[in-house]
């Protein structure tokens, strides 16, 4: 799509449109979304881009808060990230398969630069209150992402009234093609 002929163009034309529409799905604006190869490198990208992002800003913070039942994308990131000498803290669930609000707040640290909560749960279909925790992140001066890959087209969501600061989705979730995902960033 960056190519000057034409046939690049028509493809610029169409990613275009699919922007705006995703755009619109969540209430965000077209500049906060970048096309991904599925909800995996989303995921990926947006726990890698935050380490990378807070050391080049020279933020030492080294810990990240997630829960035990993220998608495998998320966990093996969070692992990878501990062998890198990131502290990772792995929050319960209750019964229900709800994380609880007092737990998070207990679990920030100094050093938090980003809390990851699943969305929707896609084995349990638990739904999570991202909003709260999203919240409780931006107080303690956190990033927040969610994993919203069950979640979009299915929840309604404002991004751009909301303290989320990233979201993952993937597109055959979506009734998009397979092997396309996004990541939203504010």
């Amino acid at each position: 799509p960056s190519g000057a002929y034409e046939f690049a163009q028509q493809c610029k034309e169409k990613i275009e449109i699919a922007r705006k529409q995703v755009a619109k799905s969540i209430n965000a604006s077209k500049d906060e979304i970048y096309f991904t190869s599925g909800g995996t490198e989303s995921d990926n990208w947006a726990l890698f881009g935050t380490v990378e992002a807070c050391r080049y800003k020279g933020r030492r913070g080294r810990h990240i808060i997630t829960s035990c039942i993220e998608h495998h994308a998320i966990l093996n990131s969070c692992k990878a990230l501990e062998k890198q000498g990131y502290r990772v803290t792995y929050l319960p669930v209750d019964e229900r398969g709800i994380i609880s609000l007092r737990e998070l707040e207990r679990a920030i640290r100094n050093d938090t630069i980003l809390i990851s909560i699943m969305y929707a749960n896609n084995e349990i279909g638990t739904i999570q209150p991202i909003e709260s925790f999203a919240e409780i992140a931006k107080d303690a001066g956190a990033l927040f992402h969610t994993d919203a890959v069950q979640a979009v087209g299915k929840i309604p969501m404002d991004f751009t009234n909301s303290s989320v600061d990233m979201i993952s989705m993937s597109g055959h979730k979506i009734h998009g093609p397979k092997g396309v995902g996004a990541l939203l960033l504010k």
